[in-house]
């Protein structure tokens, strides 16, 4: 099996990410973030228009034709810049709901957790969100309701958080180590400082190795795979964040900068999907079936 990026592939991840980032800037994101609960359609419908949320449907049925490691690279730039909305709900809607694949159509699904997120602003809820209750999210780009029937784990799902986990993995590795370069204490950058490079260095190995897995998972589709990098992906966003809040020291805390807001999305997509702990537990059955 092949695990490197072809050309097209490295061509669509290069327009997805142009694409973010001349519709959803530093100005966009903090836009959302003072106006929490309100989708951008316009760029709801961009998005469905470039064929985000039909990549992996039938070309015959309207859709791009393509497969799970090009939705992976897709949401992968969605987590990096922190896209808001019910986005893996929407995609996975695609060949059902009418308009979802053009984004004329928002979708919210219910998790496996019982979480509906962005509950108030689908057109369609699939899955049963009779006596949703609404949380107070830590994450202000993501409005979460509570109901009380879970839908089961979707591996796709699954796998397309892990996606976006690695998305911001990278991202916070990138924000530490410009802050490092650029930072000055006792008249040189702190990236000179060995305590410094350790934590940009402990930063990158966990994002590439959740990137060779979260990229191998994608291509092999197996379950056990799909867990493994689900795991590894959470562990590089969370602790990738708290290291990037780290490396800022106090200004990193502060609303003006994105690192803190890495840190809530990644503490919040922790429970989508099912959790760790389901993960964990499903490759500590497919350990114990293997025979000895």
């Amino acid at each position: 099996m092949r695990f490197q990026l072809t050309e097209d592939q490295r061509a669509l991840q290069g327009g997805v990410r142009e694409l973010l980032a001349r519709r959803f800037g530093r100005e966009e994101l903090r836009a959302a973030v003072d106006a929490p609960g309100c989708l951008d359609r316009a760029l709801w419908r961009e998005l469905g228009a470039v064929g985000f949320f039909a990549l992996r449907l039938p070309e015959v049925q309207g859709g791009v034709g393509l497969g799970l490691p090009e939705a992976v690279l897709a949401f992968e730039e969605a987590g990096r810049t922190l896209l808001p909305g019910p986005l893996m709900a929407t995609h996975l809607a695609a060949a059902e709901v009418p308009g979802a694949a053009t984004g004329e159509t928002v979708v919210a699904d219910v998790g496996a957790c019982g979480l509906v997120e962005w509950l108030a602003a689908a057109d369609v809820v699939r899955g049963d969100a009779a006596g949703a209750v609404p949380l107070r999210s830590v994450d202000p780009l993501t409005p979460l309701h509570r109901v009380p029937v879970a839908r089961g784990v979707d591996p796709v799902a699954v796998l397309l958080t892990a996606a976006e986990q690695l998305g911001s993995a990278t991202r916070a590795c990138e924000l530490a180590v410009q802050h490092a370069r650029a930072r000055e204490q006792f008249g040189q950058p702190i990236g000179g400082f060995q305590a410094v490079k350790h934590l940009c260095a402990e930063m990158l190995v966990r994002t590439e190795t959740a990137r060779a897995a979260v990229y191998a998972a994608a291509v092999t589709a197996d379950p056990a795979d799909i867990d493994t990098a689900r795991l590894l992906a959470d562990e590089a966003a969370v602790r990738g964040a708290r290291d990037c809040l780290q490396v800022h020291g106090g200004m990193g805390f502060t609303w003006e900068f994105e690192v803190h807001l890495h840190l809530k999305r990644a503490w919040v997509r922790t429970h989508r999907a099912g959790d760790a702990t389901e993960s964990e537990e499903n490759l500590a059955a497919e350990l114990l079936a293997q025979p000895i």
